[in-house]
């Protein structure tokens, strides 16, 4: 079956790249959205805004690429996941940023020392800011080891795990507050990843926006999604939560793009 041009999927507003969690660096974002067939792409890299992104929204070869960031953020009933789009950078969420870098670099490194010891390998991977635990995980898989990825994080560095190492993260009150300050969208990423749904989906209606199109690998209450929205007037979002090389595995078509596209600063030409 042949898609109609008005399904095509024009933008991935989840993405991540080297800096922290991904396997794609920057410069290949315009090349990977290409063969995509998309036109904008945010990077939301974890709880850091990508250096090498001059502006909010730049253009590279006729892709636009958003400059946004997602943030994790403490409840009180459980860590959620907050998405900001089209950055500015302000002195209190650099600030921020700053300090969750360098607890990410000693949370690394503490898990590193764990899984080194358990397993009696070495990982060769130095912390750094911006580790997280899918490049330990990546290590553990290469190493001789005899876990995979999957096994890396359900037997040794998953949340129960016995390498588990738990992060300071920012608040939920603080995260909405720096984010609102410094982003044209605050939304909430994936609803339907957290273990108690009503209470995420609670916060979600005092944001910008709530993403509605996430590549869950089961199915999901959309309906759910799209009645909140339409109660608490929320933008709805959608991406792909890419790591690796491929884009648009979720997104918006042009039609539920453009009430996001609005509230966007128009991009600004960059190499």
């Amino acid at each position: 079956m042949i898609r109609m041009d008005t399904d095509r999927l024009v933008a991935d507003l989840h993405a991540h790249t080297t800096v922290s969690d991904g396997t794609m660096s920057l410069a290949e974002v315009p090349a990977v959205a290409r063969d995509a067939d998309l036109d904008w792409v945010a990077i939301t890299d974890h709880d850091r805004v990508h250096p090498d992104l001059p502006a909010p929204v730049v253009d590279r070869g006729g892709i636009r690429i958003v400059r946004g960031i997602e943030l994790r953020v403490d409840a009180g009933f459980e860590r959620l996941d907050l998405l900001g789009y089209a950055v500015e950078h302000t002195e209190a969420l650099d600030a921020e940023i700053d300090r969750l870098q360098r607890d990410r670099e000693q949370r690394g490194a503490a898990i590193l020392d764990r899984v080194e010891e358990r397993l009696g390998v070495d990982l060769d991977l130095d912390p750094r800011p911006g580790l997280g635990r899918p490049h330990i995980a990546r290590a553990i898989d290469a190493s001789p080891a005899p876990y995979d990825y999957a096994d890396a994080f359900e037997e040794l560095i998953g949340d129960d795990g016995p390498c588990y190492v738990a992060r300071e993260v920012t608040s939920l009150d603080r995260g909405v507050d720096l984010l609102r300050d410094a982003c044209a969208i605050v939304g909430l990423a994936h609803p339907f990843r957290y273990d108690d749904v009503d209470a995420a989906l609670d916060v979600a209606r005092d944001l910008d926006a709530i993403e509605r199109f996430y590549p869950y690998g089961r199915a999901v209450d959309d309906a759910r999604v799209e009645a909140i929205a339409e109660e608490a007037d929320l933008l709805l979002t959608g991406g792909s939560d890419a790591h690796e090389h491929t884009l648009a595995a979720a997104g918006l078509t042009a039609a539920a793009f453009e009430p996001v596209r609005e509230r966007l600063p128009d991009p600004v030409s960059s190499a």
